[in-house]
C-alpha cells in the first residue's frame, strides 16, 4: 500500500460467516458511504479495506487487524473507519490501548454507528464509555450461555466435546407437547472402558494416592480414551467423572 496522508482504512469483522445483517460486505459498504460523504469520492474509492471473518472480538489476535496496525505504525493512512465499536474489540483494555496507540500515531478513529470520532475530546470520552458497555454485553452473554449450559447439564444432557473415558455420546430424540421432534445427546456407558474406571477407583482405594495410582496405571499400560499413555490421567478423569 502506497504511503499517502489522504488514505483512509476500513476495518470490518464478524465472528462467523453470514450474508445477512452486519455482514462483512455490508459493513464495508456502509463505511465507504460514510467516507464518501465526509471525505469525498476519491477517498471512498481508494479506501484500503481490512477484514477478518470468523474471528471473535474478545481479543486482537486477528490477521488483517495485525496488518492494519503494522500499516498504521508506518502512517500509511490518516483515519480508520469502522461500522461499530465492537467490530474492533469487545475488550476494554484492548480498545483503550488501541485508541492510545492511534492517538500517538496521529490517526483518527471513527465509528459510524455510534457517530464517535476521536478527533474531538468528547468523541474520545464517549467512545471509552461505549466500550465499557460493549464489554459488559459480551460478559453478560457469556454468563448467560454458561448458566444455560449448566442447567442443561443438570438434565443429563451431554453438551459436546470429548466424552469422558467410559462413556460415549448418544443421540436421543423426544417429542414436545406441540408435536415437534427435539434432539439431544446423553452419555452412554461403555462396558469395556468402564472397567478402566473401576480399576482406577480400586487402585486409588488401595494406595490412597493419585500419584501412586497414576504410576501403577502407567506400569500396566492403561491408556486414555485417545489411545495414549498420559501422566495426570487419573486426576483429570476423576474430575470429569465427578462433573458428569
Amino acid at each position: 500500500m502506497a504511503k499517502t496522508a489522504d488514505t483512509i482504512a476500513i476495518y470490518s469483522r464478524k465472528s462467523r460467516y453470514t450474508g445477512k445483517g452486519e455482514s462483512i460486505g455490508n459493513q464495508i459498504d456502509l463505511c465507504r458511504e460514510y467516507i464518501r460523504t465526509h471525505y469525498g469520492d476519491a477517498a471512498a474509492e481508494h479506501a484500503v479495506v481490512f477484514e477478518d471473518e470468523g474471528f471473535s472480538g474478545g481479543n486482537l489476535n486477528r490477521p488483517d487487524f495485525k496488518k492494519m496496525m503494522t500499516a498504521a505504525k508506518d502512517r500509511k493512512f490518516k483515519a480508520i473507519v469502522v461500522y461499530r465499536l465492537d467490530r474492533i474489540s469487545r475488550n476494554i483494555s484492548d480498545f483503550s490501548s488501541l485508541i492510545e496507540e492511534l492517538g500517538r500515531l496521529g490517526i483518527d478513529f471513527v465509528s459510524i454507528r455510534e457517530s464517535f470520532d476521536t478527533s474531538s475530546p468528547m468523541g474520545r470520552a464517549m467512545m471509552y464509555i461505549a466500550s465499557v458497555f460493549s464489554q459488559l454485553e459480551r460478559e453478560t452473554i457469556a454468563e448467560r450461555i454458561r448458566d444455560n449450559m449448566h442447567e442443561l447439564a443438570k438434565t443429563g444432557r451431554w453438551l459436546g466435546g470429548t466424552t469422558p473415558t467410559g462413556y460415549a455420546s448418544e443421540s436421543v430424540k423426544s417429542i414436545t407437547v406441540d408435536g415437534k421432534t427435539k434432539k439431544a445427546c446423553k452419555l452412554k456407558l461403555l462396558p469395556d472402558e468402564a472397567e478402566i474406571i473401576y480399576k482406577i477407583f480400586d487402585l486409588y482405594e488401595q494406595y490412597d494416592s493419585l500419584t501412586m495410582t497414576e504410576t501403577e496405571l502407567l506400569r500396566q499400560g492403561i491408556k486414555t480414551k485417545m489411545g495414549v499413555l498420559s501422566p495426570g490421567f487419573p486426576s483429570s478423569l476423576f474430575c470429569r467423572i465427578l462433573s458428569t
